[in-house]
């Protein structure tokens, strides 16, 4: 076991933490929000900020996301009226979905939206947090290794939770990628949206864990939107929508096998078709093509991608572990749209014949950059006219 601790442990909540990774590295620190053991994927986000959106993003549950940027929580926590159409600005979801947070510092929140801190939040919410830690050396281990299950513990400074307790329950908890995060996420009954003026079509969207930000840019551009739990069959979402999203959504899209065949038969009916991240690899998948687990993953706000039909490249937020392999599109009928800048993954696709097409990325960028929500404006189109662009 490797063993690290911060030198001179000051902890001002007085919560201590530990967490202990598959590998045996054990990192002691300083634990916030609440007393608790949680066991999950460890993953990090390259963000500076959007640590609400973050937290709140469905996409992350099952995970321990640690964040790369040093002081985290100096914005503290929004308040939850700053809204459009009824739905937040600053979060993803209704709740903390991670498993865990893990940061290096926790500063003394300072902004004119706050109401309260991130310890108190994430105490709200049942969620252990963890400072006091070198982030830096965690992110190496993890670009270097790949992600990997980890169990975070927080505790009162006075009492002490054994490594070896940890280790007996990181060894049988079950494996990240073999859970259905998605039925956990997805709403349990319909959810409607009205836009602000005269709807001028309706979405129907197969909500796997869509973020909040995808919403409202979907409210923005006019359409009325139909949120329908994950194991909506195909024919309730045709029938009830001129344009169809697939939702972002957590986990392993291999083990949505009914989703799977719910989305080729989505595709197949020439309705308008968007997906966003998970829903493009559910779009993929049900087409033939492979998907494949990334090392460490792409998270972040700050991730570049290129165009490769116009050779224009934009910044944007992305949220993933798997990937679409490039090499398996012929055979199912898609053409590569978008690559990713750093290591040529594939970041969108578009079908040959069928008003689908789909990114990796977020192009709502919750909390930003904007620089690819024309893609909605894309997908208008294709509802307005019917399928064509």
């Amino acid at each position: 076991m490797t063993y690290i601790a911060m030198p001179k442990l000051n902890c001002k909540t007085g919560l201590k933490a530990r967490l202990l990774l598959k590998d045996g590295t054990a990192i002691e620190g300083c634990g916030f929000g609440v007393a608790d053991t949680r066991v999950g994927e460890v993953v990090f986000s390259t963000g500076m900020t959007g640590y609400t959106e973050a937290l709140t993003d469905p996409s992350y549950a099952g995970q321990i996301l640690i964040w790369t940027h040093p002081m985290v929580g100096c914005y503290g926590v929004p308040e939850r009226e700053h809204e459009y159409c009824g739905i937040p600005l600053n979060y993803e979801s209704d709740r903390i979905q991670v498993e865990g947070f893990i940061v290096s510092e926790l500063p003394h929140p300072n902004h004119y939206l706050s109401i309260g801190d991130l310890n108190a939040w994430l105490e709200r919410y049942g969620i252990p947090g963890m400072f006091r830690v070198d982030t830096r050396y965690l992110v190496r281990k993890i670009r270097e290794y790949g992600v990997m299950m980890g169990v975070l513990a927080v505790f009162n400074e006075k009492e002490e939770v054994a490594w070896s307790e940890l280790e007996s329950r990181l060894k049988v908890s079950e494996k990240y990628d073999n859970i259905n995060f998605s039925y956990m996420v997805s709403p349990k009954n319909v959810v409607i949206h009205e836009p602000m003026d005269k709807a001028v079509a309706t979405i129907s969207v197969l909500d796997c864990g869509i973020k909040y930000g995808i919403v409202r840019w979907l409210l923005r551009q006019g359409f009325r939107v139909i949120r329908y739990p994950c194991w909506t069959d195909s024919k309730t979402l045709i029938d009830n929508g001129d344009g169809i999203l697939l939702s972002n959504g957590p986990g392993n899209p291999a083990v949505l096998v009914e989703q799977i065949k719910t989305v080729r038969e989505v595709v197949e009916s020439g309705r308008p078709v968007l997906g966003i991240c998970l829903g493009m690899q559910l779009i993929s998948l049900a087409l033939g093509a492979k998907v494949y687990k990334l090392r460490y993953g792409h998270r972040g706000p700050n991730k570049g991608v290129v165009d490769v039909l116009t050779k224009k490249s934009y910044i944007t937020t992305q949220n993933h572990g798997y990937a679409v392999d490039e090499n398996s599109l012929e055979d199912a009928g898609l053409i590569t749209w978008f690559k990713n800048i750093d290591d040529g993954s594939l970041e969108g696709v578009i079908h040959k014949e069928l008003p689908v097409i789909a990114t990796q990325f977020h192009p709502e960028g919750g909390p930003g950059p904007h620089d690819t929500t024309w893609v909605f404006s894309k997908f208008k189109m294709m509802v307005k006219n019917g399928g064509g662009c």
